[in-house]
């Protein structure tokens, strides 16, 4: 991603969103929620590079800006709450659109980011099924859109979606975690016994 056009084109894929040009000298798009009206993505050119501003967790803030020096406090916005991405090359690809979706989530408060963060307080040495999880991220009745969020995780390392199993304690087919039997290897690397590709919810599911 290195151009305004690719950027406002990804920012378009995200549901419920338009783009806007608000000023009249100041070449800023804008990527806006319909619904509120909110940005959480701002797309300009800054001294020869096209920036992206995108809100951020606080808790990640730092991370993003360690991780690239071409990530900096959000230029122009709140630095407590916003980075920019400098689209110099030297950011890697899925990271960006990371970030840009991070930004999507904060600023809607989707049930993707509710289901990733209950998905985070499953315990090690614990499963939850998907109803469980919908109940924990706020809506017992989203229990597809559970697993429609886990199978497109972007932070497997923190988001541990491999403890999440079926209301039976069955685990997920094969091909959802990169080949065979890996779900049941992290599992049992947690001291979690999985017999004929099931787990005993009675001994190991959190309630």
């Amino acid at each position: 991603m290195r151009t305004k056009e690719e950027a406002c084109s990804f920012g378009l894929e995200f549901e419920n969103t338009y783009l806007d040009k608000p000023f009249r000298k100041a070449d800023w798009q804008l990527i806006r929620i319909k619904d509120t009206k909110k940005a959480f993505l701002c797309v300009y050119e800054r001294d020869g590079f096209v920036n992206l501003n995108v809100k951020v967790d606080p808790a990640w803030r730092d991370f993003w800006r360690n991780t690239y020096l071409s990530v900096i406090p959000g230029y122009h916005q709140n630095k407590e709450h916003w980075n920019t991405i400098i689209l110099d090359g030297s950011i890697r690809e899925d990271d960006i659109r990371r970030m840009i979706a991070e930004s999507y989530d904060l600023v809607t408060d989707s049930p993707t980011k509710r289901i990733y963060e209950a998905v985070k307080r499953i315990p090690k040495g614990k499963v939850a099924t998907y109803g469980k999880v919908a109940e924990m991220a706020g809506n017992k009745k989203m229990s597809r859109a559970v697993g429609n969020a886990l199978h497109k995780n972007p932070d497997p390392e923190n988001i541990p979606c491999f403890r999440v199993v079926n209301s039976k304690g069955e685990l997920a087919p094969e091909f959802a975690f990169g080949g065979m039997g890996e779900q049941r290897k992290l599992l049992e690397a947690e001291g979690i016994e999985v017999k004929d590709n099931k787990v005993d919810l009675s001994k190991y599911g959190l309630e």
